[in-house]
């Protein structure tokens, strides 16, 4: 499994994964809910940045996560921009990014064993009823593992038609899609001959 742990010894490094997971959703669902405005959506981005610092990262570090979540902004401001008023788009895209990045900051400074370990805890009362807390945390980490990877496959892709002096084009998704699928079926193999699957 991919991990973007760096590791640090700031306040939000020493932190117990299972607080900055509770942190994550508790600041997920105020953003969501309290940012309707351009003005505190932009104050919750701000928010993001003053937590990326908290960590130990500087601007080079949340400008990379940043660019990296730019298909997404892309994506999210011009669907919303087709039903919804510039102003309401801004807010939108902008609180979707905060949160995008929010979950990036959490796997920049916790380790995915850590993660895992604490989604368990979390999910343990499903077991009650039948459901096995160990396979529903890994699947969720194993998620959010693949982000960078299918990010990777869209730059390869981005690189490869620049060098070919192509325009990026819907064939571009259809490649990205297959990649994609290649890379799941190589993991379940993989799972699978280690008797996780």
């Amino acid at each position: 499994m991919i991990s973007l742990y760096r590791p640090g010894s700031s306040p939000l490094h020493r932190a117990p994964a299972g607080v900055k997971l509770v942190g994550l959703a508790v600041l997920a669902l105020l953003i969501s809910l309290g940012a309707r405005t351009p003005l505190l959506a932009l104050a919750s981005l701000g928010l993001v940045f003053a937590l990326f610092a908290l960590g130990g990262h500087g601007p080079i570090t949340w400008a990379r996560q940043l660019w990296a979540t730019r298909w997404i902004v892309v994506f999210v401001a011009a669907t919303q921009l087709i039903f919804l008023t510039p102003a309401d788009a801004l807010v939108n895209t902008t609180r979707v990014v905060s949160v995008v990045l929010l979950a990036a900051l959490l796997t920049l400074t916790t380790r995915t064993a850590d993660l895992l370990e604490a989604l368990q805890v979390a999910l343990s009362p499903l077991a009650r009823v039948g459901i096995d807390p160990w396979r529903v945390a890994f699947t969720l980490m194993l998620t959010i593992a693949l982000v960078p990877v299918v990010s990777g496959f869209a730059a390869r892709i981005r690189d490869a038609q620049r060098a070919r002096g192509v325009r990026l084009g819907p064939r571009a998704v259809v490649t990205l899609l297959v990649m994609s699928l290649r890379h799941a079926d190589d993991v379940a193999d993989a799972l699978t001959a280690r008797g996780i699957a």
